[in-house]
């Protein structure tokens, strides 16, 4: 049955801190403020929620967790961005922050995904052939895998050449019957950092694929972003 989120010890809310005394201090040292390890009943880390109460510790953990490298001033410039999307918004999301980062609309969706086919069944080696468009040019991969999702996951793997790790794959019917559009989140480690995706299909392959390319379009914004800014400092020294 579904665990309430204030229920203590084993709620989502037991383990999450938005007030941003709280949050610099849990950052600082996790024991000033849980004196239980969230790894004990199952979780992977304590969740930092961003609000408006949030302060500057808390927006710079996020930003760094999605790969973004920050100074003083950008940090600053960032958080002014940050309390006056906060005071629109309960709660701010990793889209949030990629906006107050300006990493463009246009870059949100790198991957298109242009054909996909899978093979399954009893006694028949599951199979996926994925076409990828990035950035103008087509990718195309067939590889097997444990299942059609699996399959689908490892094509895109062997596509765009990084190690990545699937932390979480839920799928939810969003009401009943055979032929509901399923909704599909992902949470994929790249490099010690985590990214989540969202897709819905009646496809329930579609969807995940999709939510799979919406979590890795994240960190491959954030890198070319990054590398951007990197030429640019590279030419105003010039």
């Amino acid at each position: 049955m579904p665990v309430q989120p204030n229920k203590a010890i084993v709620g989502r809310n037991a383990f999450a801190h938005s007030s941003g005394i709280h949050q610099d201090g849990h950052l600082k040292n996790r024991e000033n403020y849980e004196i239980i390890n969230p790894k004990d009943i199952g979780l992977d880390d304590s969740s930092i929620i961003l609000t408006a109460r949030s302060g500057r510790h808390a927006l710079k953990h996020h930003l760094e967790r999605l790969g973004f490298e920050l100074n003083k001033d950008k940090l600053d410039r960032a958080y002014g961005k940050f309390l006056a999307l906060a005071d629109r918004k309960k709660e701010l999301q990793d889209e949030d922050l990629l906006t107050i980062m300006e990493v463009s609309k246009n870059r949100r969706d790198p991957f298109k995904l242009k054909y996909l086919s899978v093979q399954c069944g009893k006694k028949v080696m599951p199979t996926a052939t994925i076409q990828l468009e990035i950035d103008g040019e087509l990718h195309t991969m067939t590889s097997s895998g444990v299942g059609p999702i699996d399959a689908a996951f490892t094509a895109i793997k062997k596509i765009i050449r990084r190690e990545i790790l699937l932390e979480e794959f839920l799928i939810q019917a969003i009401t009943r019957g055979s032929n509901d559009v399923g909704k599909v989140h992902v949470s994929i480690n790249y490099k010690d950092s985590i990214y989540t995706g969202f897709s819905a299909d009646t496809d329930i392959v579609t969807a995940s694929v999709e939510a799979y390319l919406n979590a890795i379009s994240k960190f491959y914004n954030i890198l070319r972003t990054n590398a951007e800014a990197e030429i640019t400092e590279t030419i105003k020294q010039l």
